[in-house]
């Protein structure tokens, strides 16, 4: 990526940041809206997990990082340390595509 590009998106993204609490007090918005602006991020958090997951290039990645992601996820729901969670799900993948899973 371009240096000014990745400049321009720094700059971009502080300044939403700091949009956030500057227009708090002076800007309203509908319930409906707050709402749906509530489950977006969510929403995207999953899409991008389900993309990175299930495809490489233009083709499903095999089963192998789905159970990685899978074991991953249910560790993290338990509440296990972070470090554990990624040892696990590497783990998970790395064995099963050893056994040819793939």
């Amino acid at each position: 990526m371009p240096l000014i590009a990745l400049l321009a998106l720094a700059a971009g993204t502080y300044a939403l940041r700091l949009a956030g609490p500057a227009f708090r007090d002076r800007l309203r918005l509908p319930d409906h809206l707050r709402a749906l602006l509530a489950v977006a991020a969510p929403v995207l958090l999953v899409a991008l997990v389900a993309t990175a997951t299930l495809t490489e290039g233009h083709g499903f990645a095999g089963w192998a990082r789905p159970a990685g992601v899978l074991v991953g996820g249910v560790l993290a729901v338990r509440r296990l340390p972070f470090p554990v969670v990624v040892v696990a799900a590497a783990a998970t993948t790395a064995l099963l595509r050893l056994a040819g899973v793939g």
